[in-house]
Protein backbone atom coordinates (compact mmCIF):
# COMPACT_ATOMS: atom_id res chain seq x y z
CA UNK A 1 0.00 0.00 0.00
CA UNK A 2 1.49 3.01 -0.85
CA UNK A 3 2.63 5.36 2.07
CA UNK A 4 0.00 8.67 2.22
CA UNK A 5 1.54 11.87 2.02
CA UNK A 6 1.52 14.46 5.41
CA UNK A 7 -1.57 16.61 3.59
CA UNK A 8 -2.99 13.34 3.00
CA UNK A 9 -2.56 12.17 6.19
CA UNK A 10 -3.92 15.53 7.79
CA UNK A 11 -6.79 15.51 5.81
CA UNK A 12 -7.78 11.81 6.80
CA UNK A 13 -7.72 12.44 10.22
CA UNK A 14 -10.04 15.28 10.17
CA UNK A 15 -12.29 13.29 8.27
CA UNK A 16 -12.49 11.04 10.62
CA UNK A 17 -13.02 12.91 13.65
CA UNK A 18 -15.66 14.42 11.97
CA UNK A 19 -17.31 11.05 11.15
CA UNK A 20 -16.95 9.78 14.92
CA UNK A 21 -18.38 13.52 16.22
CA UNK A 22 -21.51 12.79 13.73
CA UNK A 23 -22.30 9.66 15.12
CA UNK A 24 -22.41 11.10 18.82
CA UNK A 25 -19.65 9.29 20.23
CA UNK A 26 -15.56 9.72 20.98
CA UNK A 27 -12.61 7.04 21.35
CA UNK A 28 -13.20 7.16 24.70
CA UNK A 29 -16.63 5.82 24.66
CA UNK A 30 -18.12 8.74 27.05
CA UNK A 31 -21.15 10.92 26.46
CA UNK A 32 -21.40 12.76 23.00
CA UNK A 33 -20.06 16.38 22.56
CA UNK A 34 -23.05 18.33 22.78
CA UNK A 35 -24.32 16.48 26.34
CA UNK A 36 -20.70 16.68 27.58
CA UNK A 37 -21.13 20.53 27.32
CA UNK A 38 -24.13 21.02 28.17
CA UNK A 39 -23.64 19.52 31.18
CA UNK A 40 -20.47 21.90 31.50
CA UNK A 41 -22.83 25.22 30.89
CA UNK A 42 -24.97 24.27 33.81
CA UNK A 43 -24.16 26.36 36.87
CA UNK A 44 -22.59 24.33 39.56
CA UNK A 45 -24.25 24.71 42.74
CA UNK A 46 -22.70 27.33 45.20
CA UNK A 47 -21.29 26.22 48.28
CA UNK A 48 -23.49 26.77 51.57
CA UNK A 49 -22.64 29.95 53.55
CA UNK A 50 -20.38 30.01 56.45
CA UNK A 51 -21.24 31.88 59.37
CA UNK A 52 -20.50 35.69 59.02
CA UNK A 53 -18.98 36.99 62.49
CA UNK A 54 -17.38 39.90 63.41
CA UNK A 55 -15.13 39.80 66.32
CA UNK A 56 -14.92 43.42 66.94
CA UNK A 57 -18.35 44.82 66.93
CA UNK A 58 -18.59 48.36 67.12
CA UNK A 59 -21.68 48.83 69.59
CA UNK A 60 -23.41 46.58 71.70
CA UNK A 61 -27.46 45.94 73.09
CA UNK A 62 -27.99 43.70 76.30
CA UNK A 63 -31.14 41.85 76.44
CA UNK A 64 -32.38 39.28 79.63
CA UNK A 65 -32.97 39.24 82.97
CA UNK A 66 -31.44 40.15 86.72
CA UNK A 67 -27.97 38.66 86.06
CA UNK A 68 -27.87 41.41 83.15
CA UNK A 69 -28.75 44.18 85.53
CA UNK A 70 -26.12 43.10 88.18
CA UNK A 71 -28.73 42.55 90.88
CA UNK A 72 -27.89 42.03 94.09
CA UNK A 73 -24.20 43.11 93.50
CA UNK A 74 -23.88 46.02 95.22
CA UNK A 75 -26.79 46.08 97.31
CA UNK A 76 -29.46 43.77 99.07
CA UNK A 77 -32.28 43.26 96.31
CA UNK A 78 -31.26 45.67 93.86
CA UNK A 79 -30.60 46.58 90.45
CA UNK A 80 -27.07 47.64 90.11
CA UNK A 81 -26.52 48.00 86.37
CA UNK A 82 -22.73 49.71 86.81
CA UNK A 83 -21.53 46.06 87.15
CA UNK A 84 -23.24 44.47 84.53
CA UNK A 85 -21.16 41.95 82.61
CA UNK A 86 -22.28 43.31 79.09
CA UNK A 87 -22.87 46.89 79.55
CA UNK A 88 -21.06 48.09 83.29
CA UNK A 89 -18.24 50.98 83.42
CA UNK A 90 -17.07 49.39 86.90
CA UNK A 91 -13.35 49.07 86.11
CA UNK A 92 -14.06 46.18 89.12
CA UNK A 93 -15.84 44.13 86.21
CA UNK A 94 -14.20 45.27 83.06
CA UNK A 95 -17.46 45.02 81.11
CA UNK A 96 -17.97 43.41 77.75
CA UNK A 97 -18.73 46.78 76.16
CA UNK A 98 -15.98 48.36 77.38
CA UNK A 99 -13.23 45.66 76.74
CA UNK A 100 -14.68 45.86 73.32
CA UNK A 101 -15.32 49.35 72.98
CA UNK A 102 -13.51 50.88 75.15
CA UNK A 103 -14.94 53.13 78.43
CA UNK A 104 -15.58 56.10 76.21
CA UNK A 105 -17.20 54.59 73.15
CA UNK A 106 -18.99 51.78 75.72
CA UNK A 107 -20.34 54.93 77.34
CA UNK A 108 -22.47 55.98 74.47
CA UNK A 109 -22.89 52.81 72.54
CA UNK A 110 -23.77 50.58 74.29
CA UNK A 111 -27.40 50.28 76.04
CA UNK A 112 -28.55 47.93 78.45
CA UNK A 113 -32.81 46.22 78.31
CA UNK A 114 -32.43 43.59 80.52
CA UNK A 115 -35.12 43.65 83.54
CA UNK A 116 -34.88 41.95 86.76
CA UNK A 117 -37.95 39.07 86.84
CA UNK A 118 -37.95 38.78 82.70
CA UNK A 119 -38.76 35.49 81.56
CA UNK A 120 -38.17 34.09 77.79
CA UNK A 121 -41.88 35.61 77.11
CA UNK A 122 -40.73 39.03 77.74
CA UNK A 123 -37.42 38.77 75.24
CA UNK A 124 -39.00 40.16 71.80
CA UNK A 125 -40.70 43.18 73.55
CA UNK A 126 -36.97 43.81 74.62
CA UNK A 127 -35.32 42.90 71.35
CA UNK A 128 -37.37 45.31 69.43
CA UNK A 129 -35.63 48.03 71.95
CA UNK A 130 -32.81 46.87 71.28
CA UNK A 131 -32.91 46.35 67.10
CA UNK A 132 -33.81 50.18 67.35
CA UNK A 133 -30.60 50.93 67.95
CA UNK A 134 -29.34 49.40 65.45
CA UNK A 135 -26.46 47.35 67.49
CA UNK A 136 -23.57 45.85 65.91
CA UNK A 137 -23.92 43.29 68.42
CA UNK A 138 -26.79 41.81 71.07
CA UNK A 139 -26.43 40.12 74.21
CA UNK A 140 -28.82 37.73 75.34
CA UNK A 141 -28.62 36.04 78.94
CA UNK A 142 -32.59 34.53 79.57
CA UNK A 143 -34.08 31.32 81.13
CA UNK A 144 -33.27 31.45 85.27
CA UNK A 145 -36.55 32.88 85.54
CA UNK A 146 -38.06 30.55 83.72
CA UNK A 147 -37.06 28.11 85.74
CA UNK A 148 -36.90 29.76 89.07
CA UNK A 149 -40.62 29.68 89.18
CA UNK A 150 -43.00 29.36 92.50
CA UNK A 151 -42.57 25.24 92.15
CA UNK A 152 -41.04 22.80 89.41
CA UNK A 153 -44.50 22.54 87.75
CA UNK A 154 -45.03 26.39 87.01
CA UNK A 155 -41.75 26.26 85.09
CA UNK A 156 -42.22 27.62 81.48
CA UNK A 157 -42.48 24.70 78.82
CA UNK A 158 -39.38 23.75 76.96
CA UNK A 159 -42.04 24.32 73.94
CA UNK A 160 -43.11 27.96 74.95
CA UNK A 161 -39.64 28.78 75.97
CA UNK A 162 -38.37 28.25 72.01
CA UNK A 163 -41.42 29.92 70.48
CA UNK A 164 -40.32 32.46 72.88
CA UNK A 165 -36.58 32.78 71.59
CA UNK A 166 -37.87 32.52 67.91
CA UNK A 167 -39.74 35.27 67.68
CA UNK A 168 -36.80 37.12 69.60
CA UNK A 169 -34.50 36.61 66.71
CA UNK A 170 -37.47 37.47 64.29
CA UNK A 171 -38.02 40.88 65.94
CA UNK A 172 -34.35 41.54 66.02
CA UNK A 173 -34.43 40.09 62.52
CA UNK A 174 -36.95 42.89 61.15
CA UNK A 175 -35.04 46.04 62.24
CA UNK A 176 -31.59 44.63 62.67
CA UNK A 177 -30.97 41.98 59.95
CA UNK A 178 -26.79 41.92 60.23
CA UNK A 179 -26.97 42.65 64.30
CA UNK A 180 -24.78 39.52 65.75
CA UNK A 181 -25.79 37.69 68.57
CA UNK A 182 -24.44 36.70 71.83
CA UNK A 183 -26.16 34.30 73.62
CA UNK A 184 -24.94 33.20 76.85
CA UNK A 185 -26.38 29.56 78.81
CA UNK A 186 -28.53 29.53 81.32
CA UNK A 187 -26.60 29.26 84.69
CA UNK A 188 -26.38 25.89 86.58
CA UNK A 189 -29.18 26.04 88.90
CA UNK A 190 -28.46 23.48 91.19
CA UNK A 191 -24.72 24.30 91.75
CA UNK A 192 -25.82 27.53 92.56
CA UNK A 193 -27.52 25.88 95.35
CA UNK A 194 -25.50 23.82 96.52
CA UNK A 195 -22.77 26.83 97.22
CA UNK A 196 -25.05 29.23 98.48
CA UNK A 197 -26.69 26.62 101.18
CA UNK A 198 -23.97 26.65 103.34
CA UNK A 199 -24.56 30.79 103.99
CA UNK A 200 -27.08 31.05 107.29
CA UNK A 201 -27.82 34.92 105.38
CA UNK A 202 -27.99 33.24 102.07
CA UNK A 203 -30.79 31.21 103.02
CA UNK A 204 -33.00 33.56 105.03
CA UNK A 205 -32.73 35.79 101.65
CA UNK A 206 -33.97 33.19 99.94
CA UNK A 207 -36.97 32.73 101.91
CA UNK A 208 -38.04 36.00 100.23
CA UNK A 209 -38.63 34.49 96.85
CA UNK A 210 -35.57 33.84 95.16
CA UNK A 211 -36.03 30.94 92.73
CA UNK A 212 -38.53 29.17 94.96
CA UNK A 213 -38.53 25.83 92.71
CA UNK A 214 -34.72 25.20 93.70
CA UNK A 215 -34.35 27.10 96.57
CA UNK A 216 -37.05 26.33 98.82
CA UNK A 217 -36.56 24.20 101.90
CA UNK A 218 -32.66 24.37 101.17
CA UNK A 219 -31.62 22.22 103.61
CA UNK A 220 -34.26 19.66 102.77
CA UNK A 221 -32.35 16.36 101.91
CA UNK A 222 -35.43 14.17 101.14
CA UNK A 223 -36.66 12.03 98.04
CA UNK A 224 -39.37 14.64 97.02
CA UNK A 225 -36.80 17.77 97.83
CA UNK A 226 -34.28 15.99 95.83
CA UNK A 227 -36.92 15.23 92.72
CA UNK A 228 -37.41 19.00 92.64
CA UNK A 229 -34.75 20.02 91.96
CA UNK A 230 -33.39 17.69 89.52
CA UNK A 231 -36.53 18.34 87.87
CA UNK A 232 -35.77 22.30 87.56
CA UNK A 233 -32.12 21.18 86.70
CA UNK A 234 -33.22 19.11 83.95
CA UNK A 235 -35.04 21.78 82.83
CA UNK A 236 -32.62 24.38 82.59
CA UNK A 237 -30.68 21.91 80.53
CA UNK A 238 -33.70 21.10 78.43
CA UNK A 239 -33.68 25.45 78.01
CA UNK A 240 -30.03 25.27 76.64
CA UNK A 241 -30.15 22.80 73.77
CA UNK A 242 -33.04 25.14 72.69
CA UNK A 243 -30.49 28.16 72.99
CA UNK A 244 -28.20 26.16 71.38
CA UNK A 245 -30.54 24.56 68.10
CA UNK A 246 -32.43 28.19 67.52
CA UNK A 247 -29.18 30.09 67.77
CA UNK A 248 -27.14 27.63 65.51
CA UNK A 249 -30.06 28.57 62.68
CA UNK A 250 -29.22 32.21 62.44
CA UNK A 251 -25.63 32.67 60.72
CA UNK A 252 -25.10 35.54 63.03
CA UNK A 253 -25.85 33.97 66.54
CA UNK A 254 -23.03 32.36 68.73
CA UNK A 255 -23.81 30.15 71.63
CA UNK A 256 -21.44 29.95 74.38
CA UNK A 257 -21.34 26.32 74.16
CA UNK A 258 -22.45 25.92 77.72
CA UNK A 259 -19.80 27.96 78.87
CA UNK A 260 -22.00 30.14 81.28
CA UNK A 261 -23.73 26.91 82.77
CA UNK A 262 -20.61 25.21 82.86
CA UNK A 263 -18.56 27.55 85.05
CA UNK A 264 -18.07 26.99 89.05
CA UNK A 265 -19.42 29.71 91.20
CA UNK A 266 -17.84 29.88 93.95
CA UNK A 267 -18.73 31.74 97.26
CA UNK A 268 -16.50 34.75 95.83
CA UNK A 269 -18.56 35.04 92.71
CA UNK A 270 -21.67 34.88 94.31
CA UNK A 271 -23.71 37.77 96.26
CA UNK A 272 -22.88 38.06 99.19
CA UNK A 273 -26.36 39.29 99.60
CA UNK A 274 -28.13 36.40 98.53
CA UNK A 275 -25.58 33.97 97.80
CA UNK A 276 -27.41 33.13 94.26
CA UNK A 277 -26.51 35.88 91.79
CA UNK A 278 -23.29 36.94 90.21
CA UNK A 279 -21.21 39.12 92.91
CA UNK A 280 -19.01 42.02 91.37
CA UNK A 281 -16.10 39.35 90.64
CA UNK A 282 -19.03 37.15 89.13
CA UNK A 283 -20.02 39.43 86.99
CA UNK A 284 -16.64 40.34 85.86
CA UNK A 285 -15.82 36.38 84.94
CA UNK A 286 -19.26 36.44 82.84
CA UNK A 287 -17.38 39.30 81.20
CA UNK A 288 -14.13 37.38 80.60
CA UNK A 289 -16.51 34.31 79.17
CA UNK A 290 -18.59 36.53 76.71
CA UNK A 291 -15.31 38.48 75.60
CA UNK A 292 -13.65 35.30 74.93
CA UNK A 293 -15.96 33.80 73.03
CA UNK A 294 -17.29 37.06 71.21
CA UNK A 295 -13.87 37.79 69.81
CA UNK A 296 -12.88 34.07 68.92
CA UNK A 297 -12.23 33.76 65.25
CA UNK A 298 -13.94 30.27 64.84
CA UNK A 299 -17.48 29.58 66.58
Amino acid sequence: MPKLSHRSRAVAAVTAAVVLGAVGCDVRGDDGPGESDARERQPKPSASPGPVWDSSPASLAAVGDSITRGFDACSVLSDCPEVSWATGDSGEVNSLAVRLLGVAKAATHSWNYAASGARMADLPAQMARAAAKKPALVTVMAGANDACRVSAEAMTPVADFRSGFEESLRTLRRSAPTAQVYVASVPNLKRLWSQGRTNVLGKQVWKLGICPSMLGDADALDSAANLRRETVQKRVEDYNTVLKEVCAKDLRCRFDGGAVYEFRFGTDQLSHWDWFHPSKDGQARLAEIAYRKVTARAA
